[in-house]
C-alpha cells in the first residue's frame, strides 16, 4: 500500500510542476485535465502526509517517553502516545479506502428517472413524495435540480418524473438509489384502513458529454407539441414540448418543463446521450458477468432494493440488511440515514476485493 501511496505523492508533485509550465497554462484543455488530476490526487496526498507526520510524532514521543525521568513530562508524553495510537490506524483505514479504484462516474452529474409502478394512484403519490425528498437532500448538498419532464397522476402525484441533478460528486452518493422502491401504507382513499403495497422505479443515470456518444441524426425522430400540466398560462400556447426518439433502440425522451422549444430539445438530447451511454455499458457488463456482479446501484437493477413501511415508520434496505426508524426524517430529505451506511458497506466490500 505504501509504495502505491509514494507513487501517488510523486505524481502529485509532477502535476504541480506541470501546471507551472507556460505551454500547459496556455492550453485550456490540458490545464483543466491537470487541475482535475491534481484535485483527485490531493485528496489522497493530504491524508498520506498527515499520516506520515503522525507516525513520525508517535515514534518520537515513544522515544522521549523512555528517556524522560520527570513524572509530569512522562504523563504528557504518555497521553500524546495514546492519542496518536488511536489516530494512526484511523488514518491508515482512510488511506485504504482512498486507494480503492474509483468509479469513473462518481464525479458526474446525473439524470434521475422515477416512474410509478404497481399500485396506481398510490404509487404516483409516493413517486412525487420521494422526488421531493431527493430535492431536499440535494439542497443540503449544494446541488442543483432541474426538472425536465413531469407527468401528473390521476389524483395527484406523478406517473413519471425526469430531472437532472448537478453538483459535486452527485453520482457517487445517489447511484445506490437505482432499483424498485416499495411503499406500504394506508391510502387516504382506503375506508377500511387496510395497508396497501405500491412500488416505484428509480433510475440514476450518469450524465455524459455529447462528444462521448456518436449519434446518426438519420436515426432520430423529433416531435414538437404543446406542453401539458402545470407550468403557467403561456406553457400551453406554444409548441414548446419536445419528444426525441432514437429509432434503433426505441429510446424515447420527452421534455416539457423548459421555457422554450430550444431548451427542451437541448435537454432531451442530453438525456438521450446519457441513456445511450448507459445502454452500451449494460451490454459490456452482460459480456463480463463477474464485472456485472460488482456493479452497485446501476439502472439495470430491477430488484426491490428498499421498503418504506409508514405504519411502523420503518425503512429497510434489503441489499445490506439495514433497518432504520427515521422514515419521517428521510421523507423530509435526510437521506444520509440511508446513503451513508450504503457507502460504508460497499466501500468495505470493494476494500476486501482490493486486498484479495
Amino acid at each position: 500500500m505504501f509504495s502505491k501511496l509514494d507513487e501517488v505523492e510523486s505524481r502529485y508533485e509532477q502535476v504541480q510542476l506541470a501546471l507551472q509550465r507556460p505551454d500547459v497554462a496556455s492550453n485550456q484543455t490540458q490545464y483543466r485535465a491537470f487541475m482535475k488530476e491534481l484535485r483527485d490526487l490531493e485528496k489522497i496526498v493530504v491524508v498520506y502526509r498527515d499520516y506520515k507526520e503522525k507516525v513520525k510524532n508517535l515514534k518520537s514521543n515513544k522515544e522521549q517517553l523512555t528517556l524522560e525521568s520527570d513524572s509530569e513530562m512522562r504523563e504528557l508524553f504518555r497521553e500524546e502516545v495514546r492519542g496518536l495510537e488511536l489516530e494512526v490506524p484511523r488514518l491508515e483505514d482512510s488511506l485504504k479506502i482512498l486507494l480503492i479504484p474509483k468509479d469513473p462516474n462518481d464525479d458526474k452529474n446525473i439524470i434521475l428517472e422515477m416512474r410509478a409502478g404497481a399500485g396506481g394512484d398510490e404509487a404516483a403519490l409516493f413517486a412525487d413524495e420521494l422526488f421531493r425528498a431527493y430535492g431536499h437532500y440535494a439542497s443540503t448538498q449544494g446541488w442543483k435540480v432541474d426538472l425536465a419532464s413531469y407527468v401528473p397522476g390521476n389524483v395527484g402525484g406523478a406517473k413519471e418524473i425526469i430531472a437532472s441533478i448537478s453538483g459535486e460528486a452527485v453520482y457517487s452518493k445517489l447511484k445506490y438509489e437505482s432499483g424498485v422502491h416499495r411503499v406500504q401504507r394506508v391510502p387516504q382513499t382506503e375506508a377500511a384502513g387496510r395497508v396497501h403495497t405500491s412500488t416505484i422505479t428509480v433510475a440514476i443515470i450518469p450524465e455524459v458529454e455529447a462528444v462521448d456518444v456518436k449519434i446518426d441524426m438519420n436515426d432520430i425522430r423529433i416531435d414538437v407539441m404543446r406542453s401539458s400540466g402545470a407550468g403557467g398560462q403561456s406553457v400551453n400556447r406554444t409548441e414548446s414540448a419536445v419528444r426525441v426518439v432514437h429509432i434503433p433502440t426505441g429510446i424515447l425522451v420527452h421534455c416539457q418543463e423548459g421555457k422554450s422549444q430550444g431548451a427542451n430539445k437541448e435537454r432531451a438530447f442530453q438525456i438521450l446521450y446519457s441513456k445511450l451511454q448507459r445502454l452500451e455499458e449494460e451490454r459490456s457488463r452482460k459480456e463480463a458477468s463477474d464485472t456485472r456482479l460488482e456493479q452497485i446501484g446501476t439502472g439495470d437493477r430491477s430488484e426491490r432494493i428498499r421498503t418504506y413501511n409508514f405504519p411502523q415508520t420503518r425503512i429497510t434496505d434489503h441489499r445490506i440488511g439495514l433497518t432504520i426508524h427515521q422514515l419521517p426524517q428521510v421523507m423530509e430529505g435526510s437521506l444520509e440515514y440511508l446513503i451513508d451506511p450504503l457507502i460504508t458497506h460497499f466501500q468495505a466490500e470493494a476494500l476486501q476485493r482490493n486486498i484479495l
